[in-house]
């Protein structure tokens, strides 16, 4: 494993009957963004306080750069939680001088560092405001200034993106991909599955506290079946009903998504389309993070 990897390793926590993690097991590398999804409930949050040493779990080790977390290494990660944690009659400057020093900054380095993430996050007119006077987006932006205030080694972020305008969304975005940039890997939970799609190196889904997929949306997505976009504007409704070897995904005025068996040639899909008239699009489309995540999900509640 490289330096400076979160490892997240056979972790397991119960509540009473309750099993919350089962064995969880993955790692966010140095300069990697890891989307951590899964539906509510499935362990995400839990999972996260225990790599940050808020909640004890029952079996399984956190690492980090091959060390066990220590309170030592928890003043090095930078947390975002789900609950917003900030002082809400503190003022936006003064609260994030205040929790620089609490990770060790002195008092300059921390001015001049909440000085310029303020400046990087847009919160210049409001740095003299207090936090419960702002904007739940602005308020979004300091506590992402946080996480960030004290040059954390590695980033953990719980839904950072909830509630977020576009444009907050972009200027989130930005700053992660910066951060992993300069080799801090970076782990966070989101249900705007598109985003974590466009954003991540690797991905990780978590159903009913069990990790059953892990790696790039490519890897994921390699052994899923194929899928074709037929666009035959003369062709009438269910012209594709009963193809062999191909399933009817979805039928409307952009076309026709099939899903196809395999083995089966696709050149028998355009010839059918091609009896119907002319054929305006016939593409080949890899399955989407939702629809992989779905996939996901459906198995856990069918099985």
């Amino acid at each position: 494993m490289p330096d400076n990897a979160l490892e997240i390793d056979s972790v397991s926590k119960r509540y009473g009957r309750v099993v919350a993690l089962d064995a969880v097991t993955f790692d966010v590398r140095p300069g990697e963004l890891f989307g951590f999804v899964g539906s509510n409930g499935a362990g995400k949050t839990t999972t996260m306080r225990i790599a940050l040493g808020v909640l004890a779990a029952d079996a399984g080790t956190v690492r980090f750069a091959g060390q066990p977390i220590t309170h030592q290494t928890r003043t090095h990660i930078g947390y975002m939680p789900e609950e917003r944690g900030l002082y809400p009659k503190m003022k936006v400057l003064d609260q994030l001088v205040y929790l620089a020093e609490l990770h060790g900054l002195t008092a300059n380095e921390a001015h001049k560092s909440a000085e310029g993430w303020i400046a990087r996050l847009g919160l210049g007119e409001r740095r003299t405001d207090e936090v419960q006077k702002l904007s739940l987006g602005n308020q979004q932006r300091v506590q992402l200034a946080a996480a960030l205030v004290h040059d954390p080694a590695v980033l953990v972020l719980d839904e950072p993106f909830s509630g977020l305008d576009p444009l907050a969304v972009d200027v989130m975005s930005d700053v992660l991909r910066e951060k992993a940039a300069t080799g801090v890997p970076v782990v966070f939970s989101s249900h705007q599955l598109d985003l974590v799609e466009r954003l991540c190196d690797r991905v990780g889904i978590i159903r009913s506290g069990q990790m059953v997929a892990v790696g790039s949306v490519a890897e994921l997505t390699a052994g899923a079946a194929a899928r074709l976009v037929v666009s035959a504007p003369q062709a009438p409704p269910g012209w594709a009903a009963g193809l062999p070897g191909a399933r009817v995904v979805s039928e409307g005025q952009g076309g026709t998504e099939l899903e196809l068996d395999p083995g089966t040639d696709d050149q028998t899909v355009l010839a059918a389309a091609l009896a119907t008239g002319p054929v305006a699009e016939f593409s080949r489309r890899k399955p989407s993070l939702t629809e992989l995540f779905r996939n996901a999900v459906s198995e856990g509640k069918s099985s």
